[in-house]
């Protein structure tokens, strides 16, 4: 077993259980792509077993923190199990869910959801790429299904020296190899396309606050709602299943904006109540802010403005930008839901952010709910780096 010995003072991290070991921290030792090491601080002692990457930053992912412990395809099937077991517990309200969440459930770079009778799954280190199929094995095992697709088209693995992929990784010989899917979500029905989508097929981080969206829009009575970074339209759905009788979707996508389409068709309502806006965002938000218009209620829900913290200053000005103008627009009594899933930006950041936003349009708000991805997505007590999606709910005084 090859040995990587951290620099004197390095090893607090480890001794705290955070499973990352950067670059400037080591001291001496290597492996191979993905080889599973020994971690010992500068004088011997032992704080883990990792995953080696050659070329990240993170040179070491953290697989456990027991010296007793060995790595191996077993290791893989209880930390599986352990997952898979944990989401019944969680009540969570639709046949699609996330399954594996990372370093959250102890397998760091891999992320596994599961839409109905398929899994679809990211590798995003060398660590989960080296045993990729013990992991394919152990997850059919541990939940029964058949079929999974592989969604490994994420820039993140450039960064770990592996190439993009994407494809079937198992399915039975001989069944349909279809891709396009239906799920419930609450008492919603959707559509995706794992092999299309975004992320592994969809956004399922936002479940329940797309269930909040549809209860606030029925409490509040609001009747006009804007979406903005609409993609499939799930917060347009959920705005219609509230009882909003104008929503407009916006994004730059246009095959999104037909499948947002059909999601309003494919839940029963009324298509002349929704309108796609194949466009800007930050030009349709000024242009209605020069024609006059105001809405009820606005979602904000833009992609990664900041992947890292050395992001975050120019993050920082587009959720500024975006949440200002959005300020503007809002009816007295109106609420704002917005978003950011930036890595790189802290919950009191982003507060901070949006607080100079409303300052900037002279508009002030009640913060009446902090908001967070759905249970199935994670955070722990020593990884809380896993909390990238952070939002507030606000209703404008």
């Amino acid at each position: 077993m090859k040995t990587i010995t951290l620099r004197e003072g390095k090893e607090r991290s480890l001794h705290r259980r955070h499973p990352w070991v950067f670059q400037g921290s080591i001291a001496k030792g290597g492996g191979d792509a993905g080889e599973t090491v020994r971690v010992q601080s500068h004088d011997g002692q032992f704080l883990a077993w990792g995953s080696f990457s050659p070329t990240s930053q993170i040179r070491v992912r953290a697989w456990s923190f027991d010296e007793a412990e060995r790595i191996d395809a077993a290791f893989f099937e209880r930390r599986i199990a352990q997952a898979v077991a944990l989401r019944p517990r969680l009540a969570i309200a639709s046949d699609a869910m996330r399954l594996i969440h990372g370093e959250a459930d102890g397998l760091p770079g891999l992320v596994v959801d599961r839409y109905a009778h398929l899994l679809s799954a990211q590798f995003l280190s060398v660590g989960v790429e080296r045993w990729r199929d013990v992991i394919a094995d152990a997850l059919l095992q541990a939940t029964g299904c058949h079929h999974i697709y592989e969604r490994s088209d994420v820039g993140v693995r450039e960064l770990e020296g592996l190439p993009q992929r994407t494809g079937w990784l198992r399915h039975p010989e001989g069944d349909p190899l279809v891709t396009e899917l239906a799920i419930r979500e609450h008492d919603l029905r959707l559509s995706l396309d794992v092999a299309e989508g975004h992320k592994t097929g969809y956004y399922l981080d936002q479940r329940d606050n797309r269930k909040l969206f549809a209860d606030l829009v029925r409490q509040l009575g609001a009747k006009r709602v804007l979406n903005c970074y609409s993609y499939t339209g799930g917060f347009s759905v959920a705005a219609l299943a509230g009882g909003a009788t104008e929503v407009i979707s916006v994004d730059s996508s246009g095959p999104a904006l037909a499948r947002a389409n059909a999601h309003v068709a494919l839940n029963g309502f009324d298509a002349s109540l929704h309108t796609t806006l194949d466009a800007d965002v930050n030009a349709t938000l000024r242009r209605f802010i020069t024609e006059g218009q105001q809405f009820d209620a606005i979602v904000l829900d833009p992609p990664k403005f900041a992947p890292t913290a050395a992001h975050a200053e120019r993050a920082a000005r587009a959720y500024k930008d975006i949440n200002r103008l959005a300020f503007r627009l809002l009816s007295p009594g109106a609420a704002l839901l917005t978003f950011s899933c930036s890595g790189g930006i802290s919950a009191d950041l982003f507060h901070k952010i949006v607080a100079g936003a409303g300052l900037d349009a002279g508009v002030d708000g009640y913060i009446v709910k902090r908001l967070e991805a759905s249970p199935d997505h994670p955070t722990t007590v020593t990884f809380p780096e896993g909390e990238y999606l952070k939002g507030l709910v606000i209703l404008r005084r």
